[in-house]
Order: C-alpha cells, then structure tokens, then sequence
C-alpha cells in the first residue's frame, strides 16, 4: 500500500511516500481504506522525535492519527460493523477494554501514529469499538477533522469541568482545532458566555463568527484586564487551555473562586509557575485531560451527525505532500484542520 513515512527523525523532509506494507485484521479489528486523515501536533512531535516521541528504526513509522474512510475487511469477533460502512477513528486505543488484546506486556493506552503504525496510509486495522459510523452527508474531511479536537474538548467541559450554560468560559487561542472545537461545545452545545483568545484580528473575526462571545487580541490587549473587563471583575468559571507556558499565569488568574482550570496540550511549552497559595485561597480544581472515551466520541459523532457541531478545515493536501503539510501546520495563520486527502 502507499504511505508517508519515516525511517529516521528531522524536519518534514525525511517524511517519505512509497509502499510499506499492507495491515493484517486480527480478531476484534476492521480495517479502513483510509479516505482522510488529519495533520496533529502530535505527528509534528513524533516525526521530529521530541516530546518523549522518540522511534526506533526499522522499522519504517506511519505517522498520523485520526482519520476517516470505509470499512473492507472485518476480524473475527467484531458484532456489529458491516462492510462499506463509513467511519471515522478515535486514534486513542484503550487495550484494558479490548477483551482481544488484553495483555500484561501491553500498555492501558496506545496511540495511532506516535505508538502504533498510522493513517498516513491507504489501510489502517484498528479495534472494532475505535470506529464511528458517520452519516452519508458527512464528508471524510470534515468526519476526519473531529476526533483528536472535539475529544479532549467534550471530556473537559462535559465530563471534568461541568460547565453550565449560566457560567463564562475562557479559551485559549481559538484558531487551533481544539480551540474551535471548544468554542462550538461550550456555545452552541452547552450555551455557555465564551470569551476566547487569539493572535490577530483575521482569527478574530473568525472566532466570532464560530459563536464566541467576545475575543481578545492577546498582542494588543492584555488577557486578564480583559477578562476582568468583560466580567465586571468577577472573572470566569472556567478554562480550556491547550497551550500552557506564558498564557497559563493570565488564564489561572482570570478563575473566579470555586473556578475549574482544564489543560489538555503544552504546545507553547510545558514548565509553569503555579502560585499555590492563588489555588487554596479560591479553591480552584485543575484538570488534566488526555483525550476521552468511545462513549464520548459516540455523543460527538451523534452531534456531527445531526449538524450540530462542524469541522473547520485549513485545507487539504494529498497523501503524498505530508511534508508540505507539516510546514503549513506551524504557520501562525492557520485555522482549523490541516488534512491529508487518500
């Protein structure tokens, strides 16, 4: 089959296309010709070799997580998957609950294209529970721009957080996947007060147009004067926070007491300062979030389904100019996906 793939760490010229060899469907799994499958950090990271993503080679690694196509071939054991369905992947693979690979020697939690071979290719095997039936009207684009976004988003406003539709949500840099997706949750899913964060008007403009309330231009205006503006000093109840390093001391301090902090990326940088007397004085709770569950993806793609919830798509490139969408991925005026077209 064909694939982008790398046979050493660098830049995105050592990612290769060619022919790697086609995947074997074992018990409990389906394999997907692969229609789409998204650009993430995460592919950046592992073909760099940074950010614990280290590979050993040979073997020649398939980078790529989530993605979407049709089902050809169904392992023994798998109920309720048919033929020709189309799906979309949640790249999170959660070994304690498939009865199939339950193993000591395996770790709970792998994940599609940085652990186990990826979807920059034309098949991918994956467990049965990892696929998501997607209505016919849902493009393999927009169905494969979802999971890795909408995931750690739904798991934190819905499941750790609580947000309620009466509260105000801070997001952090809103032209991301994960800030988009958090801004449609929060808003038109919840109907929470959003206020998001981003880097220039242009973004600005769009954030608003997805539903968030208010925007601040975080290199114009300072985070937490706004916040505080835009609040009448009272502050926001909760935070959706992907990026960490400098925005993390703004984005605690805009909690109000009793505030709930979500964090699921470190994509400007991982060590912070954290003033822990800030945490006990207005008893705010932090939440770690790493992706979510099957259950979780079958409510998002149930909302997808329904058009109540959309990808918002950068642009497309195929399969073999992976390197070309990798450089694009780090450009400061994207927003939304970048994908790979199969």
């Amino acid at each position: 089959m064909k694939a982008s793939f790398i046979e050493q760490h660098g830049g995105p010229e050592v990612i290769q296309f060619g022919n790697q060899p086609e995947p074997i469907t074992g018990p409990g799994q389906v394999k997907i010709r692969v229609r789409c499958a998204a650009v993430n950090r995460l592919d950046l990271y592992t073909r760099a070799g940074v950010r614990g993503q280290r590979k050993t080679f040979p073997p020649a690694h398939i980078l790529g997580g989530d993605c979407s196509g049709q089902i050809v071939e169904i392992g023994k054991g798998v109920g309720n998957e048919r033929i020709d369905q189309r799906v979309l992947v949640n790249p999170l693979i959660d070994n304690w609950h498939h009865h199939m690979l339950r193993s000591n020697n395996k770790p709970r939690f792998q994940f599609i294209g940085s652990d186990l071979q990826g979807s920059y290719a034309e098949y991918l095997v994956v467990n049965s529970e990892n696929v998501h039936v997607i209505d016919n009207a849902i493009s393999f684009e927009e169905a494969a721009s979802i999971p890795t976004v909408f995931l750690p988003v739904w798991n934190m406003l819905c499941n750790k957080t609580k947000l309620q539709p009466w509260e105000t949500v801070l997001i952090l840099s809103a032209s991301s996947g994960v800030g988009s997706a958090a801004i449609q949750v929060a808003k038109n899913i919840i109907g929470a007060t959003v206020i998001a964060t981003t880097s220039d008007n242009f973004k600005l403009t769009k954030a608003k147009n997805l539903g968030a309330d208010h925007v601040i231009n975080y290199n114009q205006e300072d985070i937490l004067s706004e916040v505080k503006s835009l609040t009448n000093g009272k502050g926001v109840d909760v935070v959706v926070d992907h990026v960490a390093g400098k925005f993390f001391k703004p984005a605690l301090a805009s909690l109000k007491p009793n505030g709930r902090y979500g964090n699921c990326g470190v994509t400007d940088g991982y060590e912070v300062s954290l003033q822990m007397g800030l945490i006990f004085t207005k008893q705010i709770s932090i939440h770690g979030i790493f992706m979510g569950t099957n259950i979780d993806m079958d409510r998002i793609v149930t909302l997808l389904n329904l058009g109540k919830l959309k990808a918002i798509i950068e642009r497309s490139f195929p399969l073999k100019m992976a390197g070309a969408a990798h450089e694009r991925l780090t450009k400061r005026n994207v927003f939304g996906k970048i994908l790979l077209t199969i």
